[in-house]
């Protein structure tokens, strides 16, 4: 064996070892993330009650916690949180998304006088968190009755959607990789800008699209504190999070604890179900964008 041999092969050796130690260290971090999601698992099935759990494994296993999730209304009504969360969902993945894509194809394509120091100020505001205009947000829903009764369903809806747009800069980005040619080839064949944008951009872009609905979903199912507060105390109104957050109150928590584990299950069914139907088109996005 030569000198060149022997390097080869060392260096294949040393690529092993390499590998080996990567995939070992994310085998073990995979196993840490996975131990809280199998406990609330577990927990959900778990005949114990209260909140002082004294193994990680159930002592016995029953579906009463989902049994009781769902018809014992006298306290907390969780399909109606659940049908409220689910509609202020989609109402706002379907605005927040047409917000964001639009104005994202504005920045990308278009040129006018303020676009620059717009940018730069969509950028500043998106360094502060939204739950520090809460209560300014709040006293304006109240002056126009947005707070009580069914129109909180729209007063989460109009905050959730309202400042979507503001969040454009990845999307933006995205467009900017779509090459300019292909606009101005539809524009020759006689396109308007609204065709280009939805016939030619759009069918390039399912993966930021893909990125862009999963985000306007999530935000409003996970949220907690515009919840909370333009929920206040009408409980026919609640959103899951804020459904959740009651059962760990300490008049509900021995009662509602292992209810609480199953709940928190039975949220994350709509966001797994979203990401494997959206993840197929995410890798159709990718390979329609290579092929043009």
């Amino acid at each position: 064996m030569n000198e060149k041999e022997k390097k080869v092969r060392s260096m294949k050796t040393r690529g092993m070892i390499a590998d080996t130690i990567v995939h070992i260290v994310l085998a073990v971090l995979a196993f840490i993330w996975v131990i809280p999601v199998a406990w609330i698992i577990l927990l959900s099935f778990s005949t114990q009650k209260g909140s002082y759990v004294t193994s990680f494994f159930p002592k016995g296993y029953t579906l009463n916690n989902y049994i009781r999730l769902f018809t014992d209304r006298n306290i907390l009504d969780f399909p109606q949180m659940f049908m409220n969360t689910f509609i202020i969902a989609c109402c706002c993945c379907v605005i927040s998304t047409f917000f964001v894509l639009s104005m994202a194809y504005c920045m990308s394509r278009m040129r006018f006088k303020m676009r620059k120091p717009y940018m730069n100020i969509a950028m500043i505001l998106n360094l502060f968190p939204g739950f520090m205009s809460m209560i300014a947000i709040y006293y304006i829903l109240k002056v126009f009755n947005l707070t009580d009764g069914a129109m909180i369903r729209v007063a989460l809806i109009l905050v959730y959607s309202g400042g979507a747009g503001i969040n454009f800069y990845i999307a933006k980005g995205f467009f900017d990789t779509v090459p300019k040619a292909l606009d101005e080839a539809a524009y020759l064949d006689g396109a308007t800008r609204f065709q280009v944008f939805t016939k030619v951009t759009i069918p390039l872009s399912k993966p930021i699209i893909v990125y862009t609905v999963l985000n306007s979903f999530l935000g409003p199912w996970l949220d907690f504190i515009f919840a909370k507060v333009i929920c206040r105390a009408n409980a026919k109104y609640y959103t899951v999070s804020v459904g959740l957050w009651k059962m760990l109150e300490k008049e509900y928590i021995d009662s509602w604890y292992t209810c609480f584990a199953a709940g928190a299950v039975c949220i994350s069914i709509p966001i797994s179900i979203l990401f494997v139907i959206m993840q197929r088109y995410y890798t159709d996005g990718l390979s329609g964008a290579v092929k043009g």
